[in-house]
């Protein structure tokens, strides 16, 4: 059986200060159906003080999650724990015109969620996200073995967010699209063409004349078709929302001259 996008996402977390916020990580993944949870030197700059982390410590915010802190692995290195990846993704909240340079592309949560699960349906692929330690974030050494960054917008005044919070708005990013492919469920159409929206207008405006509104309207005729272009040009119709539009006016239109003809 091949292995669903879900399996082939790990999330990597280096020097992990507090424990909950390692219990909170593996609830957030839990959640979204996601199993891969990497520690790089949780609590402490050695492998053997990394042994030495107690999970019982991080159980509390783990809720529902506590077997995937069980399966969690433990490396000295970034390196050993992304090795068998192929497509990093570092996430960072730095600002332009910060202290820290950024040459990676960077992208948005939905941008970034998208470029994962394409990649991650190559077979033999595997994608990493990777988040720093609560204080610090990730250092140039560890964004240098990263692809492409991903930055959650977060208004300027209090960029850091908590990091069980992060890894939720990252995968929920990732699993909306998933569940939506599995459903069928898709994006919302583009908006029609030009011309049949102003079949519609054409349409809409002599349905307005034909009922008097024109007449009585406190604006011209002129602004009125000004007005109601602008307004269905606001509401972005899809070409099948559109043709329906178009139905329902001529069927009003229709409606109107029976009345008439009576």
């Amino acid at each position: 059986m091949s292995q669903t996008i879900q399996e082939r996402v790990a999330i990597v977390l280096v020097g992990t200060r507090n424990s909950l916020n390692i219990g909170a990580a593996a609830r957030a993944m839990s959640n979204f159906g996601f199993g891969d949870l990497r520690l790089v030197r949780p609590w402490g700059p050695s492998l053997d003080e990394a042994r030495g982390w107690e999970r019982e410590a991080a159980a509390p915010a783990a809720v529902g999650a506590v077997g995937l802190l069980e399966s969690a692995r433990i490396y000295e290195t970034l390196a050993e724990a992304v090795a068998d990846c192929t497509l990093l993704y570092g996430t960072s909240a730095a600002m332009a015109g910060g202290k820290r340079v950024l040459v990676h592309p960077v992208d948005a949560p939905s941008e970034a969620a998208t470029r994962m699960r394409e990649h991650a349906r190559g077979e033999g692929e595997r994608v990493g996200i990777v988040f720093g330690n609560e204080k610090h974030g990730l250092s140039n050494e560890d964004l240098a073995y990263c692809h492409r960054l991903l930055r959650i917008p977060t208004r300027s005044e209090h960029i850091s967010m908590n990091l069980g919070q992060a890894v939720a708005v990252c995968l929920y990013e990732v699993a909306c699209g998933v569940n939506r492919e599995e459903t069928g469920v898709h994006e919302e159409e583009a908006p029609a063409a030009s011309e049949l929206t102003e079949r519609l207008l054409a349409l809409g405006m002599e349905a307005l004349t034909a009922t008097g509104y024109t007449e009585r309207a406190v604006h011209t005729a002129e602004e009125v078709e000004e007005r109601v272009r602008r307004m269905v040009r606001r509401a972005r119709l899809d070409r099948q929302e559109t043709e329906m539009a178009l139905g329902m006016v001529r069927q009003t239109l229709w409606r109107v001259e029976k009345l008439k003809n009576q």
